[in-house]
């Protein structure tokens, strides 16, 4: 019998660290005497009270080990029942969500799609915007940091945790998996502090710069206004892509960089990769409109910028009208969607990594059918990938794939048109937050997605945070048999 209590005693402790946060957005709205204070204390209340309780219930697992399958039973819990309270202010205060609609919006948060059901951003009570932020900032890292620094209590070194979240190119930079969490940690609140001066000095108010400085590093979208990056052009969609670019690059290369070591960034395959695909893109996109449609290769190399790197990097900010832009621009953002950022960051999709990867067996694959006596060697950074991580990394794609489109069907026979869809999976399988299709065009959110497929995109959210397997993999029987 699997025992469960060293997980949920992990959970409990994060509750705790949640309800407490949530005071946060409390003292923000007494300090602008809104009437919104008391739904964050009461819901911070009943957070930190389950916490506590969870805690005292399973303190007697500190004397168990924790277990790789514990491991993802830990992962899975997490992304579901965080999100159950981090809702909790949704329901009680503005904009006074429905529990679907609720938990939907902190699902989107913590996972950093940036998908989103409220309309009127612009006039929510400034303690809720913060909370949306909050909510991306926590989901970039922030809740598997505090994981990793509460699972060296349950006496084990917690790099199964990393394992399961997807982190591939970590290595062994530092010895324990606390001090990795705490050197990361110290690395993405210093650029998230840095991203919020930058806005604010280009021009933000206060309260957009750090909502929009804690979704861009956490590549996360939420945006205290309706309108997005619309609302500031020009050097404003620059620096934000600079900053989306930096929050979806490996986090582990910032703390090397820290050490000393600036080798490695700049060595690393799938970060020289990512930014040659990102121009590329861009300048393909961008010549594309500017030559159809006879306007200034500026602007428009601007839109093309800041929206597919937005795209590709998951974060799902936009602006102008790049959704209108036709069918080459929408179908180089679909790829880009499906493909993602660096793994090691806070991006979702297949991720850079994989997708080199997947080239590299493709290409050896070829070979062997051309000159089948040679033999063709999967090799990735000058290193031979064994058989069965190549055999992980096809599974994981056929699932990717395969996934996306059944529940790109299942959307449609729930009420949505095939475009919009199409887009809402893709979009929230990818972690990505941007909103596509006749469903979204009238308010830009989700809000008129009937509520069986906004379950449907929950579940896409949460698979496409936790890299698919974690959460297939408990769903099989045998994961549960002693």
């Amino acid at each position: 019998m699997l025992d469960l209590r060293p997980a949920g005693y992990i959970i409990g402790n994060l509750l705790v660290v949640l309800g407490l946060l949530m005071l946060i957005p409390a003292a923000v709205e007494w300090a602008a005497q809104s009437d919104n204070a008391m739904p964050f204390v009461q819901s911070s209340f009943l957070t930190t009270g389950t916490g506590l309780l969870l805690m005292l219930a399973m303190r007697n697992s500190l004397r168990q080990g924790l277990n790789i399958r514990i491991a993802f039973v830990l992962t899975l819990g997490i992304w579901i029942f965080v999100p159950m309270f981090a809702a909790l202010p949704f329901i009680y205060g503005a904009p006074w969500l429905g529990f679907t609609d609720a938990y939907f919006e902190a699902v989107s948060g913590i996972t950093t799609t940036g998908s989103t059901v409220v309309i009127g951003l612009d006039f929510l009570p400034p303690g809720m915007n913060l909370w949306r932020g909050m909510l991306n900032w926590m989901g970039g890292l922030g809740i598997a940091f505090l994981a990793m620094i509460f699972l060296p209590v349950m006496r084990v070194g917690g790099m199964q945790f990393f394992r399961t979240e997807g982190f591939d190119t970590f290595g062994k930079v530092l010895p324990r998996a606390s001090d990795i969490a705490l050197s990361l940690l110290g690395v993405y609140a210093g650029l998230t502090v840095i991203c919020a001066m930058v806005y604010s000095a280009l021009g933000m108010t206060l309260l957009d710069a750090v909502v929009h400085g804690m979704a861009s590093i956490a590549t996360g979208g939420f945006s205290p206004s309706d309108m997005s990056f619309n609302k500031y052009r020009g050097a404003m969609e620059y620096a934000g892509t600079l900053f989306m670019i930096l929050g979806s690059l490996p986090y582990i290369r910032y703390v090397q960089l820290m050490t000393g070591t600036a080798k490695p960034l700049f060595k690393d395959l799938q970060v020289r990769s990512y930014l040659l695909w990102i121009a590329t893109a861009t300048v393909l996109v961008a010549l594309w409109q500017a030559l159809t449609t006879g306007g200034e290769f500026e602007p428009t190399f601007r839109e093309a910028l800041f929206n597919l790197t937005s795209i590709i990097s998951g974060t799902g900010f936009f602006s102008g009208n790049f959704g209108n832009w036709g069918g080459l621009a929408l179908l180089v953002a679909f790829v880009l969607g499906i493909i993602g950022g660096c793994s090691g960051s806070s991006s979702g999709a297949l991720t850079v990594f994989r997708v080199q990867l997947a080239g590299a067996v493709i290409v050896a694959q070829v070979r062997r059918v051309v000159s089948p006596n040679q033999i063709a060697m999967v090799k990735y950074g000058g290193r031979t990938v064994e058989d069965d991580v190549m055999n992980a990394l096809i599974l994981f794609v056929s699932a990717y794939i395969l996934t996306l489109g059944v529940l790109s069907v299942a959307i449609t026979l729930a009420g949505v048109d095939m475009m919009s869809g199409l887009f809402g999976i893709w979009s929230s399988m990818g972690n990505i937050g941007y909103g596509i299709g006749p469903m979204v065009a009238p308010t830009g959110t989700y809000i008129d997605f009937p509520t069986a497929a906004k379950w449907l995109m929950i579940l896409a959210m949460l698979m496409g945070r936790l890299s698919l397997m974690a959460v297939l993999i408990v769903l099989l029987p045998r994961f549960w048999r002693a």
